[in-house]
C-alpha cells in the first residue's frame, strides 16, 4: 500500500519542521564539510581536495532521498533546486560504466572493489540506488533512476557468481537492489544480486585473514591520502579545509579495543561469522544488524522463501528479550556501536545509535508485513517515539548520534558531526512516516499506527476480490492522549464486508471500541509478564483487535486507550539496576532532566511512585504532557519524555530513577 498523508497531530507538526528546516540545514552542512564539492572534483568541475571518510558519498545520496520523499507533500521550488543540481552533479560525476565512488574515482583513479569489508563502495552504491528508486516513486521521473540503475548493472556486472569474499562488509545493498526489482518489475538480475549477497555472509573461509590484508591495504591507503594532502595544502595555501566537528561522545570501557577486535576477527562485527539462517543471535555492529536482517525479511517476501523466516524470529526474540534497553535503543557497547552480552544494558554506556533504530524500524515493518503479528508493529512504535525520535531536536538542525539513558553532560545535541549519517537518516525515515500506518492484506485493512492521516487508495476488499476505492481519515491524540477516531468512505459507495484490524497497544491497560457510535466490545488490558524481558519493556503480548462488518461509507470507528502511568523494572540479573524504575505513560518512556529539577541530585533522589500525575504544560518543549511527582521527602519532581531531553542546551539526564 502507498503512503497516507499524515496530518493535524505531534508528527504532522514534526514531519513540518523536517520539511522547512532539518533538510536544508542539512543541505548546508554537506556543502560546508566537502561532501558535495567531492562530486564536482570527480566531475573536474572544479580542483580541490576530497574532504571526508571514504563513506561520505552515501550521506548526500541519503539527503537526495529524504528530499524526494519531502517533496511528494512540501514541492518547494527551492528544494526541487537543490535535487536538480544533485542529480546534474551526480550525472556529470558518475563513470560512464556506471560506477560512482569518488574516494577511488578522485585518490586511486582504476582501482575498485578491493576492500569490501571497511572502505563501504557496496553501501554507497546502495543509498545511491534507494535516492533513485524514492526519486522515481516521488516524481514519476527517470533521470535519477537511470543513474541508479546504471550503477546496479554495474554491481550486477562485476559481483554475479562471485564468491563469499565478494559480500559488502556494512549491508544496504541488498535493501537498495530489492527495492530496485520492485519498481522495475521486469528484470529478477537486482533480486538475485541481492539473494547472492544475502546467502553468501558467513560462508568467506580464513575470514580474518582477509580481513587483516585489508586493514593493512586500507591504512596504506589513508597514509597515501595523508601524503597527498600535505603537498596540495603546501601548494594551495588560500585552500581552507573544513574542521569536521568532533566525534559523539561515548564512555568507553578499559577492554572495548579487545571486544571489537574479537568481534571483528571473528566475523561477528560484519555478521560474517555464519550464513543467514544460523544468525540466530544479534551480534556486532547493530545498524549493520538491522539493515541485513532488513533485507532478508524482504527476500523471504519477495521470493517466497519461508526457510529464512525461523532466524528472523529468534535474532528479534533474542533481541527484544536480552539485548534491548527499555526506550527500543539497540547496541550497548559504544567501541562496537553495537551488541553486548545477554543482559548488557548499562544505561550509561548505551550506545543506542540513532541510525540502529532506524534500521530497527525498517526490520520491524517487513517483519509485520511478513508474518501479519501485532508484536512488530508495537515495537516499531516504542522505538519511533523513544529510540529514534530522540535524534532530531525540535528546531530540526541539532542531532544526537548516540542515545545514552544516563548522562552526566558530556553528551549534548550538535548541528554535524564527523561521521553525520543519522540527520538525513532520520529525515528519509520521517518524511515517509506515512506508509508505516496501513497495510492491506486481501479482504482486511490493517492499522499500525494511531496516526493522523489520511488514506486514499485503492485496494481489494470484500469477497468478491474486486478492486475498490477506500478512503481513511484517522485523527489520533497519540502520544499525549489515548482516543483515535476512524472514518471510513468507498467508492462505489457500497456496502463492502472486510475485516479491520487495530492493534491493541502493550501499553493501554484497556480499549475500548464504538462503531457508529454503538459499543462493539472492550478489550482487557494486556498484563505485561513479570521480568519477561531484561529492560522491562515487552512488545510481544500485542495483538490486532479484528472487527468484521459490511462497511459503508460514513462508517465511524472510535477507540480508547487506558494510559496509567506505568513503572518497569530490569530484570534482577541486569547489573546496577535494583531498587530503579523507568516510568512511562503510553507509548513514552520518560526522563529526569536537571532542567526541570534544580532542587534534587536526579542521580541520587528517591522518586514516591504513588506521587506520579500527568500535567498538561503547554510552557515548555512546544507543549507536552509532563509528569509531575514527588521525592521520599516531598520534594517536586518533573519528568519529561525522554525523546525531548536536551533541546534546552547541555543537560544531565536518566531514564533510570531510585524508588
Amino acid at each position: 500500500m502507498t503512503r497516507a498523508n499524515v496530518h493535524r497531530d505531534y508528527w504532522h507538526t514534526r514531519l513540518e519542521v523536517n520539511a522547512q528546516r532539518a533538510i536544508f540545514h542539512q543541505w548546508d552542512q554537506l556543502e560546508r564539510s566537502g561532501c558535495i564539492e567531492n562530486f564536482r572534483i570527480a566531475a573536474e568541475k572544479t580542483e580541490g581536495f576530497r574532504e571526508g571518510w571514504f563513506f561520505a558519498d552515501s550521506d548526500a545520496y541519503k539527503w537526495l532521498e529524504a528530499a524526494s520523499r519531502i517533496w511528494t507533500s512540501h514541492p518547494d521550488p527551492r528544494l526541487a533546486a537543490l535535487m536538480e543540481s544533485l542529480i546534474d552533479l551526480l550525472r556529470s560525476a558518475q563513470m560512464p560504466d556506471g560506477y560512482l565512488f569518488t574516494y577511488n574515482q578522485i585518490h586511486f583513479p582504476g582501482v575498485r572493489w578491493q576492500n569490501l569489508q571497511i572502505e563501504h563502495e557496496l553501501y554507497c552504491h546502495g543509498h545511491l540506488i534507494e535516492a533513485g528508486v524514492s526519486h522515481f516513486i516521488a516524481t514519476s521521473r527517470t533521470d535519477l533512476l537511470a543513474i541508479a540503475r546504471a550503477a546496479a548493472d554495474r554491481i550486477v556486472a562485476d559481483f554475479r557468481g562471485k564468491t563469499p569474499e565478494y559480500t559488502p562488509g556494512h549491508e544496504e545493498i541488498e535493501i537498495a537492489l530489492i527495492r530496485l526489482h520492485q519498481v522495475i518489475q521486469d528484470d529478477s538480475a537486482y533480486l538475485d544480486m541481492a539473494r547472492q549477497f544475502i546467502e553468501q555472509r558467513g560462508r568467506t573461509r580464513h575470514f580474518a585473514l582477509s580481513l587483516l590484508q585489508q586493514n593493512m591495504r586500507v591504512g596504506a591507503r589513508r597514509k597515501l591520502i595523508q601524503e597527498k594532502r600535505r603537498e596540495y595544502l603546501a601548494g594551495h595555501p588560500e585552500f581552507k579545509p573544513f574542521q569536521l566537528p568532533p566525534g559523539n561522545h561515548s564512555p568507553k570501557k578499559l577492554n572495548a579495543p579487545l571486544r571489537w577486535y574479537a568481534s571483528a576477527l571473528s566475523g561477528k562485527y560484519f555478521q560474517q561469522h555464519v550464513p543467514v539462517r544460523k544468525q540466530t543471535v544479534p551480534v556486532g555492529h547493530s545498524v549493520r544488524f538491522g539493515y541485513l536482517e532488513t533485507a532478508v525479511s524482504m527476500l523471504s517476501r519477495e521470493n517466497g522463501d519461508r526457510t529464512l523466516i525461523p532466524a528472523l524470529e529468534q535474532a528479534w526474540e533474542r533481541m527484544v528479550t536480552r539485548r534491548m534497553y527499555v526506550t527500543g535503543g539497540i547496541g550497548s557497547v559504544p567501541g562496537l556501536e553495537g551488541f553486548g552480552n545477554d543482559d548488557e544494558l548499562d544505561p550509561e554506556y548505551a550506545y543506542a545509535e540513532t541510525c540502529a533504530a532506524l534500521a530497527s524500524l525498517y526490520w520491524n515493518w517487513e517483519m509485520a508485513q511478513l508474518t501479519g503479528e501485532a508484536k512488530y508493529s508495537e515495537l516499531f512504535e516504542w522505538q519511533l517515539y523513544n529510540a529514534a525520535a530522540v535524534g532530531m531536536g525540535l528546531n530540526g538542525t541539532t542531532y544526537l548520534y548516540n542515545n545514552p539513558l544516563v548522562c552526566h553532560g558530556e553528551v549534548s545535541r550538535q548541528s554535524w558531526y564527523a561521521v553525520p549519517c543519522c540527520p538525513s537518516n532520520l529525515s528519509r525515515t520521517f518524511a515517509d512516516l506515512g506508509r508505516y500506518i496501513y497495510s492491506s492484506p486481501p479482504g482486511q485493512l490493517r492499522i499500525h499506527q494511531y496516526i493522523s492521516s489520511e488514506l486514499n487508495e485503492t485496494v481489494i476488499l470484500g469477497d468478491d476480490g474486486g478492486a475498490k476505492t477506500i478512503k481513511v481519515t484517522l485523527e489520533s491524540g497519540l502520544p499525549w492522549e489515548g482516543h483515535a477516531r476512524i472514518n471510513i468512505n468507498l467508492s462505489p459507495d457500497q456496502a463492502v464486508p472486510f475485516e479491520l484490524q487495530l492493534r491493541q497497544p502493550v501499553w493501554a491497560s484497556g480499549m475500548r471500541l464504538l462503531v457508529n457510535d454503538e459499543p462493539l466490545l472492550t478489550a482487557l488490558g494486556i498484563v505485561d509478564q513479570k521480568d519477561a524481558t531484561s529492560s522491562g519493556y515487552d512488545p510481544r503480548p500485542a495483538v490486532f483487535v479484528p472487527i468484521s462488518h459490511a462497511w459503508v461509507s460514513g462508517d465511524e470507528v472510535e477507540v480508547e486507550f487506558e494510559m496509567p502511568i506505568q513503572l518497569r523494572r530490569a530484570h534482577p540479573r541486569v547489573k546496577g539496576h535494583r531498587d530503579k524504575v523507568a516510568v512511562t505513560r503510553g507509548p513514552l518512556v520518560y526522563c529526569l532532566e536537571n532542567v526541570d529539577n534544580p532542587e534534587v541530585d536526579i542521580f541520587t533522589t528517591r522518586l514516591n511512585p504513588g506521587t506520579l500525575e500527568p500535567v498538561v504544560d503547554s510552557s515548555i518543549l512546544g507543549g507536552i504532557i509532563k509528569l509531575q511527582g514527588k521525592t521520599q521527602e516531598g520534594t517536586s519532581l518533573t519528568f519529561i519524555p525522554y525523546f525531548l531531553w536536551g533541546n534546552r542546551g547541555p543537560s544531565q539526564m536518566t531514564v533510570w530513577v531510585n524508588t
